[in-house]
């Protein structure tokens, strides 16, 4: 993988699955199916929806439509009963994050360009990637709030907490090892 956007695409995506697990790790195991209100979506939700699209983004990727007839996106968004708990939720996050890696770490330049589908409407692979990139780190943006949300003042920052920013830029720009 020698192209520096291939690289770079692999570590966005990457950093975006840390930054997920740091925000589930923080989560009690019974707010995991925690709603705003009726209509929203709870984190195990989104993670079923996260995963559910990966496979069927990922599986065949260069060969195949992007919407496997298999899938059966709807059912992501329903609450189960069964294979509900922590350890069934993060099977399922890891089984969608293993096919994306598996189907993107072998691309090379040559097959950025090339022609994929998602529902018959095409995409370059850059395109494609772009998209998934845009795709997951919404809902894992939402993954964050509602942690957030349900741990309050128990909530520790993935980024730089508030307050904090002359700090850490105080120890960014003091570091000899970059140039700026």
């Amino acid at each position: 993988m020698p192209s520096s956007y291939l690289h770079s695409i692999v570590e966005r995506f990457r950093f975006y699955k840390q930054l997920g697990e740091d925000a589930l790790e923080q989560i009690p195991d019974n707010q995991l199916h925690w709603q705003v209100n009726e209509t929203g979506n709870s984190v195990y939700v989104i993670v079923k929806h996260i995963s559910g699209n990966m496979l069927s983004r990922f599986t065949d990727f260069l060969t195949s439509d992007g919407e496997k007839p298999w899938r059966e996106r709807d059912k992501e968004f329903k609450v189960e009963s069964e294979n509900s708990d922590r350890a069934s939720l993060m099977i399922r996050w890891e089984e969608g994050w293993q096919c994306l890696f598996k189907n993107i770490e072998p691309l090379v330049e040559a097959d950025l360009e090339r022609i994929v589908y998602i529902r018959k409407e095409p995409h370059t692979v850059v395109e494609a990637l772009n998209r998934q990139l845009g795709h997951y780190a919404y809902h894992i943006g939402q993954i964050v709030l509602l942690a957030k949300m349900i741990c309050g003042e128990n909530w520790r920052s993935l980024s730089i907490p508030k307050g904090k920013s002359k700090e850490f830029n105080k120890g960014m720009f003091s570091k000899n090892d970059l140039k700026g």
